[in-house]
């Protein structure tokens, strides 16, 4: 049975806000219900260290966080109530990144119950983002050796901007960005590859392009681990974004990714990123379809998938 890493800090009183940190606790909630998981199926994360953060974020900033010293345009970049419980949060979910990374290099697969804060920089949050955690995992594995080659697969309804600026120039890195084109972030850095979709992309179009470019990009790079950033944000009724994305649609999305991962046999760490469906139900729903696809993954090839891990040690 896999584990879920998860904790209770991530639910953070922001008030009335688009972002809805409930929904960390309800999707634990709905794994128990229908999966019959136990306490012992969660794990929870310890806040990253300073030097695991430092491996992607400037001293400044950090301090300025830690010491509750954000400039008032920082904050408002952040778009986020500042608190000490938000850099709590945020702490820990670098942390349970991490965590999730090293388990998709020991079993196979890694399941965050949170994550994808893609829109921070080495120098300043926004977005809703205070800490990069996908960078952040990835600068630890490869300190710690055990990977080489990591891949970002973005498929949040906004362009990862953060995580391209961190790992420009980095050739270890590749990052991939399938997301609505005319949104923010502006600018928008260049991934390694980007796809823009325009306003009311379908199921059957989305699906088309995120094949027709991911696959070429998969190969071409040969990653020791993939970090997928699977937001629940392209949905058609979420309330930042215009396309036109079914649940269904993004459950086939899962599908397609977490198949090549496992056809491939890399390790797949799953971070959630964002989700703002009017019914944060909706939200719920897709983030679950997600974990159940990354826990099929699993259950199917843990052990051979482990493999791939121990060959990056090795070489």
């Amino acid at each position: 049975m896999p584990q879920y890493v998860y904790s209770p800090h991530y639910r953070v009183d922001i008030g009335p806000h688009v972002f809805p940190t409930a929904k960390y606790d309800l999707l634990r909630q709905r794994l128990i219900d229908e999966f019959n998981l136990q306490k012992n199926n969660f794990v929870q994360p310890e806040p990253a260290s300073i030097d695991q953060i430092l491996r992607v974020h400037t001293p400044r900033y950090y301090a300025a966080c830690r010491d509750n010293k954000l400039t008032l345009d920082e904050q408002r970049r952040l778009e986020l109530p500042w608190s000490t419980q938000l850099f709590d949060a945020a702490t820990r979910c670098v942390g349970g990144s991490i965590m999730a990374a090293r388990l998709a290099l020991d079993f196979g697969v890694g399941l965050h119950v949170g994550g994808g804060f893609h829109h921070a920089f080495a120098d300043h949050g926004e977005g809703f983002c205070v800490f990069n955690d996908t960078a952040c995992a990835i600068r630890q594995m490869q300190a710690e050796r055990r990977v080489k080659r990591a891949m970002v697969v973005d498929v949040d309804l906004h362009q990862g901007n953060g995580t391209s600026a961190i790992f420009t120039n980095d050739e270890s890195v590749a990052t991939f960005s399938i997301h609505q084109e005319w949104l923010y972030p502006y600018p928008k850095p260049p991934s390694t590859v980007d796809v823009g979709l325009d306003p009311g992309t379908d199921d059957a179009t989305y699906l088309n392009l995120l094949e027709t470019h991911l696959l070429p990009l998969v190969d071409s790079h040969d990653p020791d681990l993939v970090v997928y950033v699977a937001g629940a944000d392209p949905y058609r009724y979420d309330q930042l974004g215009a396309l036109n994305l079914t649940i269904d649609g993004l459950r086939a999305r899962d599908q397609f990714v977490c198949g090549l991962c496992r056809n491939r046999r890399l390790p797949l760490a799953v971070v959630l990123a964002g989700g703002y469906a009017k019914n944060t139900e909706d939200t719920v729903q897709i983030h679950l379809g997600t974990l159940e696809e990354a826990a099929l993954l699993w259950h199917e090839n843990a052990n051979d998938l482990t493999s791939r891990a121990i060959r990056g040690r090795n070489e």
